[in-house]
């Protein structure tokens, strides 16, 4: 099947919300996202048409959600890109060390898993990153919880390798989340 690999718009907030709730309902979302299903679906709708035009072409250019789209519309996987500086708020643990930009948010229907439809999103969001003007643009990088071998196999593939960096998974339940990164090299 052929997919189309695009940017969001924001007046696509409602697809954007459905897509996350149906992401947090996968038997992995525990492990892959920071929120649960019980948390995302009682935002206000002025949640996630903020989230879906920061996310949108124009913007701002801190943040790109990337969406695989099927011939009949239908929204099979997605991975959002925010761009991360030193001078940047914390996020995730620290602070970044260097220009960077972060992979989150990745979800692909099951029906499509295995299609190419991630390789697709992936090659799509790695080349925006590496489009940024931002001087030093260095890496692109993803956190991988330790007990999602599916994701970790996946990333590895595609060529992030672990930078031996881990912060703690949310939960308090003593289990981490590993840091894999992609050099501007690769």
């Amino acid at each position: 099947m052929d997919y189309v690999m695009r940017v969001v718009r924001a007046d696509e907030w409602p697809q954007v919300r459905q897509l996350r709730l149906d992401a947090l309902k996968d038997p992995a979302a525990p492990v892959a996202f920071l929120e649960s299903y019980e948390e995302a679906v009682v935002r206000p709708d002025v949640f996630w048409q903020e989230r879906a035009a920061a996310a949108a072409e124009d913007g701002g250019g801190r943040v790109r959600q990337f969406v695989a789209e099927a011939p009949d519309g239908v929204w099979v996987g997605t991975v959002t890109v925010l761009v991360e500086s030193p001078e940047d708020d914390a996020r995730f643990g620290e602070a970044s060390a260097v220009d960077q930009a972060h992979l989150v948010g990745v979800f692909v229907r099951p029906e499509a898993r295995g299609t190419g439809v991630t390789d697709a999103l992936f090659r799509e969001a790695v080349a925006w990153a590496w489009s940024l003007s931002a001087p030093g643009m260095e890496r692109v990088r993803l956190h991988v919880h330790e007990k999602n071998p599916r994701a970790a196999a996946f990333y590895r593939r595609f060529g992030f390798v672990p930078s031996g960096q881990r912060i703690p998974a949310p939960g308090g339940r003593g289990e981490q989340e590993l840091e894999y990164v992609l050099g501007r090299e690769a």
